[in-house]
């Protein structure tokens, strides 16, 4: 089967949910999992090619898994770990040498042929398609689109009302942000001095946090299905990841034997109901007044400390927390235009930086890092 639709596209940023779920669904419909040996695995110039994989059969038609895919990067990067490449070096050969690309991959495949990959997978337009990741043939498939709907199931069953603060989608994960204005507390002492650096609204006037958490997963192998709880500022909408709450849990498995993944409806209706009963669990933990609370003024304690010198202190926050140059200036500009002279300003520039990121990976870093920056701050 040819599948003639357009290839969906494997990022979104500042997504709605509706967009997320067209997209996934897209992809869902591409899907193709395969457990190999490296003696059926071959680069072809800036490709992998499968030979003698059996097609997949579903209630679509018939769709040839042999053929040749394209490496995305995240793709490329697994293809260096497990073959012991230097990524750097592999990332250059691609866009440099091809023939060597070819050369350095086929040569550490055929050093050990009757190793097994789980290679994951979407059907292109014809005989090309997109390779998303090369793993173990251990690791467990939780896909985004099952997770996805497995979690709202649970944040409906809870009953509490819900709004989607944004989605995004990269080639290494999904990211549902999740707030609940119903269950919200102030926070003076969190936004003392701070203004938006967006409009410039005065944070002092709406001190007000609200609950939620973040859900993320990936289905190519970088990290675990987790529900981290995440604090909203009203004013600006920064978010305050509190990772040490996170719920976790990990994509290992039993070994696969060759050919097409194939879950059972018993194996799926069990993780899907583990991930139904965690975002229950989520709702009822981190969408609680007391809960938001406690991290207000666990937050407050180091947020009020004073910031004496903004560019030494920014400059060393950034290089503890292996932030490039350019985020570097980005949090100093928004430091400056939030106008709190603290290390909860020094958090909130962080956070607020992460949303104007393009890249959403770095984005989610970058917000995930805004807690640890304000302690970095308050203990200089």
């Amino acid at each position: 089967m040819t599948i003639a639709a357009p290839l969906p596209p494997l990022t979104l940023r500042h997504a709605t949910l509706d967009d997320l779920v067209d997209v996934l669904r897209a992809q869902h419909a591409r899907k193709i999992d395969v457990i190999v040996p490296a003696e059926r695995l071959r680069a072809v110039g800036t490709h992998l090619e499968l030979a003698g994989t059996e097609p997949l059969v579903s209630e679509d038609g018939v769709t040839a898994t042999a053929g040749r895919y394209l490496p995305t990067a995240h793709c490329d990067q697994d293809i260096a770990t497990k073959l012991g490449i230097p990524a750097p070096y592999l990332r250059r050969t691609r866009e440099e040498h091809p023939r060597l690309y070819e050369a350095n991959i086929n040569g550490w495949l055929q050093a050990d042929p009757h190793r097994r990959f789980l290679f994951r997978a979407l059907a292109g337009n014809g005989r090309t398609g997109i390779g998303r990741a090369l793993l173990s043939n251990s690791y467990k498939v939780i896909d985004n689109l099952d997770v996805l709907m497995a979690a709202l199931a649970g944040i409906k069953d809870s009953g509490v009302a819900v709004q989607i603060d944004g989605a995004d989608l990269t080639e290494r994960r999904m990211f549902l942000r999740v707030a609940c204005e119903q269950i919200q507390a102030y926070a003076p002492d969190l936004v003392t001095g701070y203004r938006s650096p967006f409009s410039g609204a005065d944070a002092a006037a709406h001190p007000v946090v609200f609950a939620g958490f973040l859900l993320a997963n990936s289905e190519t192998g970088d990290g675990a299905f987790t529900i981290t709880p995440r604090l909203t500022l009203q004013v600006c909408r920064n978010g305050m990841t509190i990772n040490r709450d996170v719920m976790r849990e990990i994509h290992l498995g039993g070994r696969m034997d060759d050919g097409i993944v194939r879950w059972s409806a018993d194996t799926l209706a069990k993780t899907m109901a583990l991930v139904t009963a965690r975002a229950r669990d989520a709702v009822r933990t981190f969408l609680d007044v007391g809960y938001v609370r406690a991290k207000i003024a666990e937050l407050s304690r180091e947020a009020r400390v004073e910031v004496a010198e903004p560019d030494k202190t920014i400059a060393f926050v950034a290089t503890k927390l292996s932030f490039t140059k350019d985020q570097q200036q980005l949090i100093l500009q928004h430091f400056i235009k939030g106008g709190a002279i603290t290390a909860g300003g020094v958090m909130h520039a962080v956070t607020s930086a992460a949303q104007v990121l393009g890249d959403a990976e770095k984005a989610f870093e970058l917000e995930s890092r805004g807690v640890e920056a304000m302690h970095l701050a308050a203990a200089l």
